[in-house]
């Protein structure tokens, strides 16, 4: 499936960032809900006998859902840290080190294409162009995220550190994606011919977790993990300081830190 090379450019905090939290990265991050991979499964559909690309796979977060359909999955993900984390949880995914924009397998290979929690990152213009590249006729492009539900007051004030600590270039997670909105990853597809509608669901989904982890879910951003340690100690300690504020406490205590869980779906051809 593999073409002779492949074009790794990655932006830098993602690059760095990972590679120093990949372990702390897979331990603090939640999954996602099997009525989400059951729904796609059925609209796609995902079985045996259908191929399946994870764009920015990571450490296998998705990847291991998409694996459970019986599909053939092949998994992209172009930090080594990552990549060789996802191949020990996943020892029968075949993983290769492309990007998005250059995954260097071969045309015509996908029945399904899917960026879970990664297209943010991603080139849209240059992603989209090679996603048509790889996807069969009628195949689709599926898009998942997992999100705060900053309705919670501690969550919203969690996630403003996160926000306010980003660099101004920092790709983020689609806060406006609806139909009608300004921005967001439906204008790659609004002058480009041969897509369909979208189609979207959304789930809840809380992540049973420990107050400690939720802090360590913020020290394994991108962004965050390229800090010296002296930045990254302030940090710590904001965040512990905004979660003791609204009673969050425990250390090692269970707490549900909830997301919500964001599916989109597209067909080409």
């Amino acid at each position: 499936m593999l073409l002779p090379s492949a074009r790794v450019t990655v932006h830098h905090a993602a690059g760095v960032g990972y590679q120093r939290a990949a372990g702390v990265y897979e331990r603090s991050r939640p999954s996602y809900p099997i009525t989400a991979l059951a729904a796609l499964a059925d609209a796609l559909p995902l079985e045996a006998g259908r191929t399946v690309v994870d764009l920015g796979a990571g450490t296998g977060k998705f990847t291991r859902l998409l694996a459970l359909t019986g599909a053939e999955v092949l998994a992209v993900e172009p930090v080594r840290e990552m990549r060789e984390r996802l191949a020990e949880l996943l020892p029968g995914v075949a993983v290769t080190a492309g990007t998005a924009e250059s995954t260097g397998l071969r045309e015509d290979c996908a029945d399904a294409v899917v960026a879970a929690q990664s297209w943010h990152w991603f080139q849209a213009d240059e992603a989209v162009a090679e996603v048509e590249r790889l996807l069969r006729p009628g195949g689709a492009l599926v898009l998942v995220w997992n999100t705060y539900d900053t309705s919670v007051p501690w969550v919203r004030d969690y996630q403003d550190i996160y926000f306010r600590l980003a660099p101004r270039d920092l790709p983020s997670p689609p806060l406006a994606a609806r139909p009608g909105e300004p921005g967001g990853w439906r204008e790659a597809f609004e002058e480009r011919k041969g897509w369909g509608p979208v189609e979207e669901r959304h789930w809840p989904n809380p992540h049973r977790t420990t107050v400690e982890d939720v802090v360590e879910r913020m020290m394994s951003s991108s962004h965050i993990a390229v800090l010296d340690a002296a930045a990254q100690g302030r940090v710590r300690a904001e965040v512990e300081a905004v979660l003791a504020a609204h009673g969050v406490s425990g250390g090692s205590d269970a707490i549900d830190l909830p997301y919500t869980t964001d599916v989109y779906w597209l067909r080409y051809g």
